[in-house]
């Protein structure tokens, strides 16, 4: 098949959507399809095969981040040249009530169109105001995608409508292998993050609390922390004694994110309630399992008292607990022939309602 796949988010900042797509594309690849990903991207950056570029994006404070989006008619153009290029037999969009290029190729195209819903917030006065204008694209989606609950729920409170529930996959033949981090994890065990340091629902600052408490039973457990932001900021958050184990990488490569999740004894994340995002499905924390979100109302303390029982008795990673079934993120079939389908306006069935 020739599928279509419309990012909305700029492809030169890593984030969570961004991911999904890559490691969906790359798998249908994979199994012999034809695959081409629209998204915001500087022409002049290096970009893997099947990425076509749709101009620079604009960063947009959106859903407690900034999003860098692309709207507008050097967009529209580029999203209209893609899609008959294309001659797609589906067209997968991903957040199409997020202002950018999903929005657009639904508004542009015609024929089978499949939508992936990540965003998962509270009641939004922008969404609910903004319903009228996007009606007229979100009536052409034939299929409706949630990767978490909340995701759904926050579908289906503001748009109305329903989704099948498929949580992210993961590609773990990228994280089975990984070239050592020298020094890490230590003797004393390592406590891993990965994500934007000055986001406030990514959850460093719990951490940084919780590693306080920790600190103090462990005395050569340390921090290893990867993502942007202000290092020196979030490092002068701890007490003067603890900044030293604590070592912040900064932004890194897939490869070096890889190395870093090798080398933590145990991760530190936030659940899905917490940080009202759905960039991965909701997990159940069991002990044993090497992921340890804080809870759904986090503390420092809860952070801590869920990494204590996760992670095993300082040492080499030969003894970290094995992953308990249930732990690991995993897909869920969509029924075939099931598929949650928004009702169809006579005058748009069969056609295509440009952007204007």
């Amino acid at each position: 098949m020739r599928i279509g796949i419309a990012c909305p988010y700029s492809w030169d900042v890593p984030g969570g959507v961004q991911q999904h797509i890559r490691d969906l594309a790359e798998a249908l690849i994979g199994m012999g399809h034809e695959i081409s990903v629209i998204a915001p991207a500087d022409d002049d950056r290096p970009l893997p095969d099947y990425i076509v570029p749709a101009g620079k994006a604009m960063p947009v404070p959106y859903n407690g981040s900034v999003a860098r989006l692309a709207f507008g008619p050097l967009s529209v153009s580029r999203v209209r040249r893609w899609l008959k290029d294309g001659g797609f037999d589906v067209l997968h969009v991903h957040e199409p009530t997020v202002p950018s290029l999903s929005l657009l190729a639904c508004w542009v195209a015609s024929g089978p169109i499949v939508a992936t819903v990540h965003t998962a917030m509270r009641r939004s006065r922008v969404l609910l105001a903004t319903q009228p204008v996007m009606r007229s694209a979100l009536e052409k989606i034939d299929g409706r995608i949630a990767v978490s609950e909340a995701a759904r729920t926050t579908l289906v409170e503001h748009l109305g409508g329903d989704a099948v529930l498929i949580p992210n996959g993961v590609a773990t033949r990228r994280y089975r292998h990984a070239r050592p981090l020298d020094g890490w994890p230590g003797a004393g065990g390592a406590i891993g993050f990965l994500g934007r340091m000055e986001e406030p629902r990514k959850g460093l600052a719990v951490l940084l609390k919780a590693f306080e408490i920790l600190a103090a039973e462990r005395p050569r457990l340390r921090l290893l922390i990867a993502g942007p932001g202000d290092a020196d900021e979030q490092r002068h958050k701890l007490p003067a004694a603890l900044r030293d184990r604590a070592v912040f990488l900064g932004e890194v490569t897939e490869e070096e994110k890889v190395r870093v999740l090798h080398r933590s004894t145990c991760s530190a994340r936030r659940t899905r309630a917490a940080s009202r995002s759905a960039s991965s499905p909701p997990r159940r924390w069991r002990p044993g399992c090497r992921s340890s979100p804080a809870t759904s109302r986090p503390s420092g303390r809860s952070c801590a008292a869920a990494a204590r029982a996760s992670c095993s008795s300082p040492g080499t990673p030969k003894t970290w607990p094995r992953r308990r079934r249930g732990c690991s993120t995993t897909r869920r079939a969509a029924p075939s022939s099931r598929w949650p389908r928004s009702p169809r306006s006579p005058t748009t069935t069969g056609t295509s309602s440009p952007a204007r």
